[in-house]
């Protein structure tokens, strides 16, 4: 693609449509874009160093991340996969309000939401390299989505209420059955040599903190039933999947700081 034409694509994301709130957003088919469509040049660099990021964040971006995470342990396969909170389709949907800080948000304020959250870390500068890396990554994976669209499997899916009242316990023997092999029997991951994670810490001091989308059961369930375990998505039925979101975000992690200021205007979830 022609840089006068990304260029067109990064303008036209930053403005809203004029009826983007009062309609809500038709849902497309989410197309991740061929690597060969990845644009030459000093744009291309910056979407494949936005990828690399997103892949290896520990590692890309040390000062700023206080945990283990990468963007990928939550967004999977580099933010394209369906369900479980793919960046395909986001360039066009910010700026967007959020209850939980109750403004309106740009995307470069969502990214540097998960890392105080997420990643337990430091905001990366809006103007600096990475986050302009970040957002040319995101940007071209949303190529082809229009503007105020959200594609089909944002975010995560939806989960319906248990059918009985969450158990932490028989979570805890479910995660000894299912998912030690990966994240090990204390919560703590799975690292390789160089002491980076294959696998991620889900509870502990290397993991996200109580701040995070993923610390709600709610959000932990439905990403649990969906996605986990790896490569086995679907295979834990939805009380299984709330009774193992009650174990792990029952464990200890650590605090957010600013968890007291969110949901200003009200609206906070009950799970």
């Amino acid at each position: 693609m022609k840089r006068s034409a990304w260029i067109g694509i990064l303008v036209m994301g930053l403005v809203p449509s004029a009826h983007a709130a009062d309609a809500p957003a038709r849902a497309v088919p989410l197309i991740v874009p061929a690597p060969q469509t990845m644009p030459e040049g000093p744009l291309g660099e910056a979407v494949r160093q936005g990828l690399s990021i997103v892949n290896a964040t520990k590692a890309a971006l040390p000062d700023n991340v206080g945990n283990g995470l990468n963007c990928s342990s939550c967004h999977l396969n580099g933010g394209t996969v369906a369900n479980a909170a793919p960046f395909v389709g986001l360039w066009g949907v910010f700026p967007e309000y959020f209850a939980r800080s109750g403004r309106v948000e740009t995307l470069a304020d969502r990214v540097n939401d998960c890392f105080a959250r997420s990643m337990n870390g430091k905001p990366i500068a809006v103007d600096g390299d990475p986050m302009r890396a970040v957002l040319a990554y995101v940007a071209w994976l949303s190529t082809g989505v229009p503007t105020g669209a959200s594609v089909e499997g944002r975010g995560f899916a939806a989960i319906a209420s248990p059918a009985r009242a969450p158990d932490a316990g028989r979570g805890a023997q479910l995660y000894a059955q299912r998912c030690a092999s990966c994240h090990g029997q204390d919560g703590g991951g799975l690292k390789t040599g160089d002491g980076s994670y294959v696998m991620p810490p889900l509870w502990g001091p290397q993991s996200f903190n109580d701040g995070a989308g993923m610390s709600r059961p709610s959000v932990a369930a439905a990403f649990i039933r969906t996605k986990m375990p790896l490569g086995r998505g679907g295979s834990l039925d939805e009380q299984d999947a709330w009774d193992l979101a009650a174990f792990v975000t029952s464990m200890p992690r650590p605090a957010y700081a600013g968890s007291a200021k969110d949901y200003p205007r009200g609206g906070r979830p009950a799970r």
